[in-house]
């Protein structure tokens, strides 16, 4: 019971960063019910056979994978470099700039700062 908690819990901490996100939304949606189907048959069949602890911390788990996976997609939550590096045109020096979503400062995009 413990661990089912935890998986929730856990499972709260990490949706809650990206629940803006469509794609974290669908794939927490996504992943808590694939997580649960395979949690209760993996509970029924091993241990002590409780389908329902399995599922919910299958769940829980798919929950948080999903959501993660989804924010990872839309470049909003850690993993891969998904900026649009040609967000916008200097037309001084002619090169292109963007936005970084974590930041919110500015770069070129060789990585120097835009002034």
């Amino acid at each position: 019971m413990r661990s089912a908690l935890f998986a929730m819990a856990a499972t709260a901490i990490l949706a809650a960063g990206c629940a803006g996100s469509p794609s974290s939304t669908s794939g927490a949606i996504g992943g808590a019910v694939a997580g649960g189907v395979a949690g209760a048959v993996i509970g029924n069949n091993v241990g002590d056979g409780n389908a329902g602890r399995g599922a919910a911390i299958g769940a829980a788990l798919g929950a948080a994978g999903g959501a993660y996976a989804g924010c990872v997609r839309d470049g909003v939550c850690g993993g891969g470099d998904n900026v649009n590096r040609r967000q916008f045109y200097d037309d001084r020096r002619g090169a292109y700039y963007f936005q970084d979503p974590r930041s919110g400062r500015y770069f070129y995009e060789n990585g120097a700062p835009y002034p």
